[in-house]
């Protein structure tokens, strides 16, 4: 007979099994949950549950069992996030580039596990997964920033934070919060089950809860849209490309005649009186591929659509000098004089723009071979003066880099243009995920942004964050809107990368006081072991 206190057969071998797997799909759940934050879903704020169930996962965990979680955690993140990675290139370089960044997430997720044996471990824990970030902001081949929290909140309630410290601060709030809900929840039970609750731990746990949401209130002042130095009037061109894919570059003339086209339409809509006249032009990026400085026809085709329009606009080209690496170009061409400035971009893609270890890379794929000519990086920060306003120029995949957007409102930016080539992406989530960086840019430095796209989605955000006008994919259009500019910096601008140096800091202190706590431990236990053996040798 069964008594009332022995479980039966089932629930003995359920339980173990149960067990086993359970961190491990809370790990991967978290990751999900995560990835579910991200646009296009406007479910910013399931970041803060994943940030509680992975405190959950790792809270007390040795660092070994932590690596392994944070691994799991890392592959249901970003496997569905950066999905559209492989969209023409099959899934090897996609899973391959995963399987890279998610080190970066289970490397943070062991240190995790480390500091959340100190007190008011939620606030070094949160300092560390901001180290990660940081990290794989910079390596390998000079970092891939896609996928900081950061840019999951552009429709969030922490948004203003952005414009207080950038986005390391928007992030750390984030994850302070989730980590804080689950440690209120863990004192909380505690409690319930009858044990005592130190008021110190009780504090802390509600101070790591409570403290982003009223740091994202008091920021809100932050955030403005008033036109400090009046307002300028700025289309941006949508031409659209012929086909999807990687090939559309085969057809770089048709592109090219696409944006001349939409362009001489938009003129002709302004003669008519349908359009409002633009102060200027700007063209994304790749609207042409033929370099105008080698190739009369390309040339011919820009000048006439400038003329049309008759103001200053900004073209996307590639420029193939006869030696040396292209250039991502961005020309600023004006209607009487053609191209009178450049700015050639800094942040040039790792196997995108050119190919990091080719002969090694070829063995997985050969589509590297695509990029026949490497693309070079260029130097010098980029700010235009188009009719008056100063321009500051972030060429596509440089918006999820911090400095690139900072660099131009430092040097005088009034506006921001972030020019793009998201066609080889197809419809994937990619465009919008880089649209949200945007967003976040525009608070971070109290800017509008102006973000042309060859194949959409292209849009005008304000100051705010907010966009006011947007295009559908693979459509040509034309935007035009009449925005606010502004000259006043941000905390964020004026204090650069020092918000992010000063958790970097938070995050080694907590480390350090881990590893000296080991130490400490461990000298304590030869001690007693030491007074033993005296002890029995007294004896």
């Amino acid at each position: 007979m069964t008594s009332v206190d022995t479980p039966g057969p089932a629930s003995t071998e359920g339980r173990p099994l149960l067990r086993r797997f359970a961190r491990p799909g809370a790990a991967a759940l978290s990751g999900l949950l995560l990835f579910a934050s991200f646009p296009p879903r406007p479910l910013w704020w399931l970041a803060v549950p994943a940030f509680a169930l992975l405190g959950l996962t790792l809270h007390g965990r040795r660092p070994r069992s932590a690596f392994g979680l944070g691994y799991l955690a890392g592959l249901g993140f970003l496997l569905p996030l950066l999905f559209w990675t492989g969209e023409e290139v099959g899934p090897v370089p996609w899973l391959a580039l995963v399987a890279a960044e998610a080190l970066f997430v289970a490397f943070a997720c062991t240190g995790i596990a480390l500091v959340s044996r100190l007190p008011a471990w939620p606030v070094w824990a949160a300092a560390v997964w901001i180290a990660g970030e940081a990290a794989r902001a910079r390596m390998p081949f000079g970092g891939f920033p896609w996928g900081k929290i950061a840019f999951g909140q552009a429709d969030g309630f922490f948004l203003p934070l952005a414009a207080l410290g950038g986005t390391p601060v928007l992030s750390f709030a984030v994850v302070l919060c989730g980590f804080g809900l689950y440690e209120c929840a863990r004192q909380a039970l505690a409690h319930r089950r009858g044990g005592t609750v130190p008021r110190i731990a009780a504090v802390t746990a509600l101070f790591a809860l409570l403290v982003p949401v009223a740091a994202a209130l008091a920021s809100r002042p932050l955030v403005d849209d008033s036109a400090e130095d009046g307002t300028a009037t700025v289309a941006a061109i949508q031409g659209n490309v012929p086909r999807l894919g990687l090939d559309f570059n085969a057809q770089r003339r048709a592109v090219l005649d696409n944006h001349a086209r939409r362009t001489e339409q938009l003129a002709a809509d302004v003669a008519a009186g349908k359009e409002p006249r633009p102060d200027f032009v700007l063209w994304p990026e790749n609207s042409s591929d033929l370099d105008p400085y080698r190739n009369s026809d390309a040339r011919l085709v820009i000048d006439r659509a400038v003329k049309a329009i008759g103001v200053p606009t900004v073209v996307g080209a590639v420029l193939t000098p006869e030696t040396g690496k292209l250039r991502n170009t961005l020309i600023e061409w004006d209607p009487a004089r053609g191209p009178v400035d450049t700015y050639d971009k800094r942040h040039v893609q790792p196997f995108g723009e050119y190919i990091p270890m080719r002969s090694v890379v070829r063995v997985f794929n050969s589509d590297v071979d695509r990029v026949r000519r490497d693309f070079g990086p260029g130097h010098e920060v980029g700010v235009f003066d188009l009719a008056g306003t100063k321009v500051g120029l972030v060429t596509c995949f440089e918006a999820a880099f911090d400095d690139a957007a900072r660099d131009t409102v430092t040097h005088g930016a009034q506006l921001i243009s972030v020019p793009s080539n998201n066609a080889t992406f197809g419809r994937s989530e990619m465009t919008y995920q880089q649209l949200a960086m945007s967003r976040v840019r525009a608070v971070e430095h109290s800017r509008s942004v102006v973000v042309p796209v060859t194949s959409g989605v292209s849009a005008v955000i304000m100051p705010d964050g907010e966009i006011v006008e947007e295009t559908a994919m693979f459509t040509p259009d034309a935007l035009v809107a009449e925005l606010p500019l502004r000259s006043s910096l941000t905390p964020a601008t004026r204090l650069g990368s020092a918000p992010e140096l000063a958790l970097l800091l938070l995050a080694a202190g907590g480390l350090a006081a881990v590893a000296v706590g080991a130490v400490r431990t461990r000298r304590r236990a030869t001690d007693e072991a030491d007074e033993a053996v005296t002890g029995a040798d007294t004896a």
